[in-house]
């Protein structure tokens, strides 16, 4: 269940950048922590991005762009439905960053109860 979650996340998410960002990562993880949907994104930068970020400016210009961009699309009532429908849970938080350098972001959504109950599973 929680793999077909992750998975359904995944797919989610590729196609929120993809429509708001103009390409999708390459390669996207996403791991369900409790209330947590972890997501790492490698090969996010477009190629007007990589040809700023060769000065220092650049970068500070694209990682600003990234991270404010990143957390205004999920001020989209729509957008945060289709998280919520997934896990069947209500999104409180969402905290992003990207290393220009490495080409990795990472998001982090924060629901309001943990995704599946793992009370099942003795220590």
């Amino acid at each position: 269940m929680i793999k077909k979650m992750e998975h359904a996340m995944s797919m989610l998410i590729r196609e929120i950048r993809k429509e708001n960002i103009g390409n999708g990562p390459r390669e996207i993880n996403v791991r369900i922590v409790g209330s947590w949907v972890i997501c790492e994104m490698k090969g996010n930068l477009t190629n007007v991005e990589k040809f700023m970020i060769e000065t220092e400016e650049g970068q500070q210009m694209v990682h600003k762009a990234r991270t404010t961009l990143v957390k205004e699309i999920y001020e989209d009532p729509a957008k945060v439905k289709k998280l919520e429908d997934i896990v069947q849970a209500k999104l409180v938080n969402v905290f992003t960053d990207i290393s220009i350098k490495t080409d990795i972001a990472m998001t982090i959504y924060v629901f309001d109860k943990p995704i599946m109950d793992n009370s099942h599973i003795k220590n």
